[in-house]
């Protein structure tokens, strides 16, 4: 028989402990620095290699797409960072959370 202070009643499904938490924040926190590298070395990809076409309507998309992708890959660094951090503050509350 289950113990019932581990499951949720209602759907029996296991709740989730501070392994989980802490375990998701590690996640988060290697996809961050993982993007990180990633995102700068887009960006300097992108600084160093500028679009080469004649027509200044080229350009001009080829450089909003450029920029698109270099915000989207810092965007994408940042969310992992935000969601390491709060993971790790729910796995710090899960300690001093009573259970019923």
């Amino acid at each position: 028989m289950a113990d019932n202070s581990t499951y949720n009643i209602e759907k029996n499904i296991p709740e989730k402990g501070p392994l989980n938490f802490i375990l998701g924040s590690l996640t988060s926190f290697l996809l961050f620095i993982f993007f990180y590298f990633l995102s700068n070395k887009i960006a300097i990809y992108f600084s160093l290699h500028k679009p080469s076409n004649s027509s200044e309507i080229v350009q001009n998309i080829s450089s909003s797409i450029n920029t698109l992708i270099i915000g989207l890959a810092f965007l994408l660094t940042f969310s992992f960072a935000f969601i390491g951090i709060g993971l790790f503050i729910v796995f710090i509350r899960s300690f001093f959370l009573k259970k019923n």
